[in-house]
Parts: C-alpha cells; sequence; structure tokens
C-alpha cells in the first residue's frame, strides 16, 4: 500500500510538520514521489516512521535519531551498537519511571494525610508552620527578620 504524508500522519499519530521535519533531516531514507513530486510512503516507511515517533517519546534526540539511523543502515553488524543505545535510553527511561512512582507515592502520602486531617482523625502539622499557630510572615506579609 501507498501512503500519503496525511495518512501517515494519521497512522503514526504525528502532525504533518513533525513528518515534514524528519524527512528534511534525513531521518526518513529513500523518500520516494509520486508524479506530483509529493512525497509517498510504502509500509515499510510507515513502519520505520512509527519507529522514529517511539524513539522520540523514548527521549532520544534529533542528532541520536540520526545516529541510530545511520547504525541501522549498516546492517546486522552494528546491532552491538544499536542495543548500547536503546540500553542506555532503557535505563534513563526506568530511572524517570522511578522517580515519577516516588513522586506518586508522595502525593498518595500527602492526600491521605489531608483527608485526615480534614476528617478530624489527626492533627494538623506543618514543616511551615511553627507550633502554636502561624507565623509572623502569614499574619502580616511581612518578614519580621528583614
Amino acid at each position: 500500500m501507498i501512503y500519503t504524508m496525511m495518512q501517515v500522519c494519521k497512522e503514526a499519530d504525528m502532525t504533518y510538520q513533525a513528518l515534514k521535519f524528519y524527512c528534511n533531516e534525513g531521518l526518513v531514507p529513500y523518500v520516494k514521489r509520486d508524479h506530483n513530486n509529493r512525497r509517498v510512503f510504502d509500509e515499510r516507511d510507515l513502519k520505520w516512521i512509527k519507529d522514529l515517533v517511539c524513539l522520540k517519546r523514548c527521549g532520544m534526540s534529533i542528532q541520536e535519531m540520526k545516529e541510530y539511523l545511520e547504525l541501522c543502515l549498516q546492517g546486522p553488524s552494528s546491532i552491538p551498537q544499536r542495543k548500547q543505545m536503546l540500553e542506555r535510553k532503557q535505563e534513563a527511561l526506568r530511572s524517570t519511571i522511578q522517580q515519577l512512582e516516588e513522586s506518586v507515592a508522595y502525593i498518595d502520602w500527602k492526600q491521605t494525610f489531608y483527608d485526615e486531617v480534614l476528617a478530624g482523625k489527626r492533627p494538623y502539622e506543618s514543616n511551615l508552620i511553627p507550633a502554636g499557630g502561624q507565623t509572623e510572615y502569614a499574619k502580616t506579609g511581612r518578614d519580621p527578620n528583614l
């Protein structure tokens, strides 16, 4: 099957401008053109473009995608280098996931804390407000130490 730019954009869930940029940057090799000189794509192109979208979501820069493409075009001999690139991205993604999970856990804890305070199950405690009441700053909007 042959796809137009708009069809590829819909299939790959990307903007027309992004696809045009990728093509102009050389990230889509061997781009074919129809009799009106418009870009057209086949199934292999579509698969590669979907791969590019995924690589972008994984945090690869355009330069990294270009390096990855060059390695792919070298054939099977470059598989070890490609695996290394993907391993680095995978490690970074796992670290990001861990940080996000920690952030979600904090918000879960804080929401539970607020629910318990609002329900009268526990007293409100704050790292910002000294025991016994509001700070001078909270009352007046001015720092008495200035």
